[in-house]
Order: structure tokens, then sequence, then C-alpha cells
């Protein structure tokens, strides 16, 4: 039986946030009453901690905290698809804390965010999410990889989506214009169907929980393998097998 478009396991808020948080580079920061654009350092930190590197040409909003002092501050993360799609913003993270000066002789890192609590919001829910949540939530793996994944799925194994489409109840092809990997995570892939209004997405998940983002082409292996036994009556569908299909499956 094929895959329906109804609901399945997927990444609980925090693990969203999580996964945001871990790919993100570049943010808007409040604080002090003023707002700029920073990017995230690249230095190991627990996850209640995001430490930043003030633009070059906003040095001085980090310098409000003095020594010791801990500024309220808010961060706003805007998570966007990596591939053209229509409402590209996928979701929108928003972190408040306080920014903590460090001492830069010992620390030329920059400042310290500290993390307090997290508001998650889609076009569909909105969450708030605890420090205790964030740091109960699993890693994702794929999740400094999905832009690259995604990108080199659409530019060089394009082929496969359609046989994909297969795993997706026909309903939701109908009227269909064109379809777009929207996302990849974990517990599986998620399609954007286009519609001449609207648009509906459609979670196919893997057969098992990727634990390491070197199982990602085995599981999108198994998920053609899996199309190729659904029988699909839809004159967009296309059963041949492409001929760099296999070539998926060595790409982490």
């Amino acid at each position: 039986m094929c895959i329906s478009g109804g609901a399945e396991q997927q990444p609980t808020s925090a693990e969203r946030v999580r996964a945001i948080l871990a790919s993100a580079h570049s943010m808007t920061m409040v604080a002090d009453g003023r707002s700029t654009e920073v990017s995230r350092g690249n230095g190991p930190g627990a996850p209640q901690h995001v430490h930043l590197h003030p633009s070059p040409a906003d040095a001085g909003l980090t310098g409000a905290a003095g020594a010791g002092e801990r500024v309220p501050a808010t961060l706003k993360f805007t998570d966007v698809a990596p591939l053209p799609v229509r409402d590209r913003v996928r979701a929108r993270v928003t972190v408040m804390g306080w920014l903590t000066s460090r001492d830069k002789a010992a620390s030329p890192a920059g400042d310290c965010m500290e993390f307090a609590t997290a508001v998650f919001e889609t076009a569909t829910c909105k969450a708030g999410i605890g420090l205790d949540d964030l740091m109960a939530a699993p890693a994702d793996p794929l999740a400094t990889y999905e832009a690259d994944i995604l990108t080199h799925l659409m530019e060089e194994h394009s082929h496969c989506i359609p046989l994909l489409l297969r795993l997706v109840e026909p309903r939701f092809l109908q009227l269909m214009e064109r379809v777009v990997p929207l996302a990849i995570d974990r517990y599986g892939i998620t399609l954007r169907v286009e519609y001449p209004l609207g648009h509906h997405d459609v979670r196919l998940p893997f057969h098992k929980t990727l634990t390491d983002a070197g199982q990602f082409g085995l599981q999108l292996q198994a998920l053609l393998n899996t199309a190729r036994r659904c029988s699909h009556g839809s004159r967009l569908l296309s059963g041949e097998r492409g001929p760099d299909e296999n070539a998926i499956s060595r790409r982490s």
C-alpha cells in the first residue's frame, strides 16, 4: 500500500527549533533597544548558548553589555526553504534571553546569548519552547546538510521526483502544477505540491529514523524502491528508472 498524505512521524517543535539553531548562519538581534544583523559563532557550546560574532558595521551593539553584565536580548530567525517554492518561509523562531559580555582577552570570539525561552511559529502552529524542551530534543543529523541535499536532489536527480509522487495519494495530485522538495529531516522528506491556487505539503516518512547523516542515501533509496512497487494512474508519473538514481544513495 502506498503512503498517504496524512499525518506521519515528524519533528517536534523543540526538534525544529534545535535544527534551525544548528543550521542558521545569520539572524536579527535586538538588544539595548537596537536591532542588527549578526552571524553565529562556530565554536562549541551547550545548546542553551548561542555565540555571536557581530558584523563589522555593527560591532558596537554587542558592546552594550559591560563586563559581567547581562542585557535582555532577543534573537529572531527565519527558516527559509532552500529551494524556491511558493510561500518560502517555513518557520520563524524568536529566542529570548540575555546577552553576556565576555573578557575579550580570554575569549576574543565576542559575546554570548544565554537561552531562556523560544517561540516557534509556522503557518499552522505556535509553540513555546523552554530550555528543558530544547535540551531533551534529539539533534537532527541532517540539519546542517539539508540545503545541499535538497539542491543536489533537484538539480542532479529531478527525475526521482515523479517516482516519489507514486507514494502520494492521487487526490493530492489533482490540478497539480508542480512539486518541489520542501524539507528533509531525520524522519522523512516533505514535498510541496503546488496548484493554481494554493499548495499542499506531503510527508514521505523514511522506513527508519536516521541517527547519522550517512544513512540518508539508503533511506531515500528505500523510498524509491517502495515507489516502484506502487501502481499509480497519473499521466504525470513515470515508472522508468533514471540512469543516475543509484548515485543518490552514495551521497550523504
